[in-house]
């Protein structure tokens, strides 16, 4: 049984003797919040997910207690996790040839010269040094020769089983392969004749072990996004609801809390930087209906091919901000990611979302190498401003341009990240003024909206001219709306901004039949009005 507990006091000695009284067989402060304890067994039962009454209680009477959660659990998905073959410089790192979204020469019948531009980063001397990036996931194997060196331990934590060594659980199927996989990618170390090389090869790599339990906590969820927060700079998370098509979740109340403190107080005040996967659902899933893709502390990342195409289980939404790169379409063996694998072995057959969001970290922290003093919002003007349409194409969604110029797409976002781009840019930017929020206009009337017709909206806004919150420049626009519907699936909302910007805020979703829970003032955003005047002539609607 597992209890978050808020206690009068803010006393370690207290919560122990409290852990101790009621049958607890350790207590935990929480980083986040004052006077926040979890109480757990060291044991728990597998087969259990509702927590004991009887402790539950007996602890809620306590005088020194002030409030008790219960931790239910949820469930929580690692992304791209297949087989490649299931899916329609100067190194001597062997593999070093095979990374083709490092350096793309047309291997594995990919487009020459779509990659990443780690080169020209690289040329330049930023490799990630000094940068710490933790792999959220289900563990990473630090004994692995390619990782070892670059390895931090000092930030490193296992939350699946309480305890600072995140080693992987051994499966017969090495299904706890992820992340060791997406730690490669990032930190693999450069000539040692193992493997290949990380997109940041001198950068430190922790592990924040989380997945590997039968199922997920708003504790569990929180501590590890909150997790050392001065010392590591970019969090990667390559997990999120079940891509299913019909699952709308997101990150709890404690989770929430957790990445607003990241933001506001990680890395001394400059904000966490935290990188998401958009997801694997296809065509069937749109990524606003996951709450942590589509997040405004989150960048999250989509992928593309090694050709330029879409991958066949991307997801599409206006939230999406860049792209890297994840597995060809063809059977090549060749396609796929080439990283460091479990037990010191090596593969080229990573693949999905998965595979993008690691790899967006790891340039990240060849900018944070150029320029320490970027905050959490400069990365994102710097990833909007520097990412390239180079050869990326998608059948159905067309590139097109903002109303300030910017060109964009629904499902790569502003394009694919160009390392050599951003750490020029980074070197000589100047961290961008303080973030206003204002609220543009709300409609609380009720509308009935007959099968096959629409509803058109309108709003318009000065943006809170006159008033110190007034927005002269947009970057993160959410349109936060409840609705029901006999299907939930058949449901499409766009938004079109007074500078004639139109964004998808949902697509439908032709496997999701919810006719009751609905969408309950969820925050559906865009970032396609990047550097638009939200008050310019005109209304949102």
């Amino acid at each position: 049984m597992e209890e978050f507990s808020k206690l009068h006091e803010d006393s370690n000695d207290e919560a122990q003797q409290l852990a101790t009284e009621h049958g607890f067989d350790s207590v935990r402060k929480l980083p986040f919040g004052e006077g926040l304890f979890h109480f757990y067994p060291q044991d728990i039962p597998h087969h259990r997910q509702r927590p004991s009454l009887k402790h539950w209680q007996s602890l809620e009477k306590n005088h020194r207690v002030k409030k008790v959660f219960q931790q239910e659990g949820f469930d929580r998905q690692k992304r791209g996790y297949r087989n490649i073959n299931d899916i329609d410089g100067n190194m001597n790192d062997p593999l070093f040839t095979k990374q083709w979204y490092l350096i793309n020469t047309g291997q594995a019948d990919g487009t020459p010269g779509l990659d990443l531009n780690v080169a020209e980063a690289w040329k330049l001397g930023f490799t990630g040094k000094g940068v710490t990036i933790a792999i959220m996931d289900d563990g990473i194997d630090y004994l692995h020769p390619d990782l070892a060196a670059n390895y931090n331990a000092e930030a490193s934590y296992d939350f699946s089983s309480n305890d600072p060594y995140p080693y992987p659980r051994y499966t017969d199927d090495w299904f706890n392969s992820h992340g060791t996989r997406c730690a490669g990618e990032v930190s693999a170390a450069a000539n040692n004749n193992i493997c290949g090389i990380g997109v940041a090869y001198n950068s430190k790599v922790a592990g924040i072990r989380m997945l590997d339990q039968p199922f997920m906590t708003d504790v569990i969820e929180a501590s590890s996004i909150s997790h050392m927060p001065q010392v590591i700079d970019i969090y990667s998370a390559s997990w999120g609801p079940t891509d299913d098509g019909k699952t709308v979740d997101g990150p709890r109340e404690l989770t929430l809390q957790a990445m607003a403190d990241g933001v506001n107080k990680g890395r001394g005040g400059k904000g966490s930087i935290y990188v998401w996967a958009s997801g694997d659902g296809g065509s069937y899933d749109d990524c606003n209906c996951d709450g942590y893709a589509s997040s405004m502390w989150t960048i999250s990342i989509n992928s593309a091919i090694n050709d330029g195409r879409t991958a066949l289980y991307d997801e599409s939404c206006s939230s999406t901000l860049a792209s890297t790169f994840s597995n060809g379409r063809k059977r090549n063996p060749e396609a796929g990611v080439a990283t460091t694998d479990l037990y010191g072995n090596c593969t080229l057959r990573h693949s999905g979302t998965s595979a993008a969001a690691p790899e967006a970290a790891g340039v990240f922290a060849l900018a944070l190498e150029a320029n320490p003093g970027l905050t959490w919002r400069d990365m994102q003007h710097l990833t909007v401003l520097t990412s390239k349409r180079n050869q990326l194409h998608d059948e159905v969604h067309q590139w097109r341009r903002n109303g300030v110029g910017l060109e964009f797409n629904h499902l790569f976002g502003y394009g694919v990240l160009d390392a050599g781009s951003m750490v020029k840019m980074a070197q000589e930017w100047k961290t961008i003024p303080e973030r206003f929020h204002c609220v543009a206009g709300s409609i609380q009337d009720t509308h009935k909206i007959q099968s096959g017709s629409k509803l058109l909206l309108a709003i318009t806004t000065d943006a809170c001219q006159g008033k110190d919150n007034f927005v002269r420049y947009l970057e993160h626009v959410q349109a936060v709306i409840t609705v029901n519907a006999s299907r939930r699936g058949d449901l499409n909302i766009n938004v079109t901004s007074p500078m004639a910007t139109k964004s998808i805020l949902l697509s439908q979703r032709p496997r999701d039949n919810d006719s009751k829970v609905g969408f309950d003032k969820w925050p559906f955003m865009t970032t396609h009005t990047w550097g638009e005047d939200p008050g310019a002539p005109g209304s949102w609607r």
